[in-house]
């Protein structure tokens, strides 16, 4: 980044008290699965993660990569047939389910010990595993440690006075020399008030489309941002 200002330079926006008075129910989440209510899918993959997919892996193989908060995000496949090791955390068993249908990957079910009531899906490969389960309750599963973190809507899903546990908890998974790529959004939340390392912005687009004008803002921008280790 060479520092010019674009088009795109906007005023930064903080969270509002209006912002972090918003909650929802992980059984609010499950209700958009079952309800199709998922135009946060990107059936394509995100193309921002497919540009800078190679500054992220570095030419490395046999990594493990998180996904939090998954959903049937595609680009799980991406980093599994390249040979890295995928683990992802999803509340909604549906949206698991059609990932595996999806992809067209045969998987199996086993019961999570440490989480009564809830299970993992593993692919019949092995390298893809995902906990159907809060992402509040995944260190209890002894998880380990991560390479890389691939968080796409995940920080700005989760309810804002949650987030300080949210960032604990990635932190708390990831192991030396760790990448963690971000992607957020930014826009005004007065119009609509919405959901220790090295910080760099890797790029900064305008994703604003129709269906934003219902939220009442003018402006929508989607962020990428690498973070390192120290």
């Amino acid at each position: 980044m060479d520092g010019t200002r674009t088009s795109l330079d906007i005023e930064e926006y903080s969270d509002t008290e209006v912002q972090k008075n918003q909650v929802l129910t992980l059984e609010e989440w499950q209700d958009k699965w079952v309800n199709g209510k998922t135009a946060f899918h990107q059936e394509q993959g995100h193309q921002l993660l497919k540009k800078h997919l190679d500054t992220f892996l570095k030419g490395k193989s046999g990594l493990r990569v998180f996904f939090p908060l998954c959903g049937k995000a595609v680009e799980m496949k991406w980093f599994a047939d390249r040979g890295h090791s995928v683990v992802g955390v999803e509340i909604s068993e549906l949206g698991i389910q059609e990932f595996f249908t999806e992809q067209n990957l045969s998987y199996s079910e086993e019961p999570i010990t440490e989480i009564p009531g809830t299970k993992v899906f593993k692919s019949s490969s092995g390298n893809i595993s995902l906990y159907c389960c809060s992402i509040f309750d995944l260190p209890r599963t002894n998880i380990g440690k991560f390479d890389m973190i691939w968080d796409r809507g995940a920080l700005v899903a989760i309810n804002p006075g949650d987030r300080k546990c949210y960032a604990d908890t990635m932190f708390s998974l990831l192991g030396k020399k760790f990448q963690y790529l971000l992607c957020v959004l930014s826009y005004d939340p007065t119009k609509h008030p919405g959901k220790i390392c090295n910080i760099r912005c890797l790029e900064k687009v305008d994703a604003f489309e129709e269906r934003h004008k219902s939220w009442g803002i003018d402006c929508l921008f989607e962020k990428l941002y690498l973070l390192t280790e120290k």
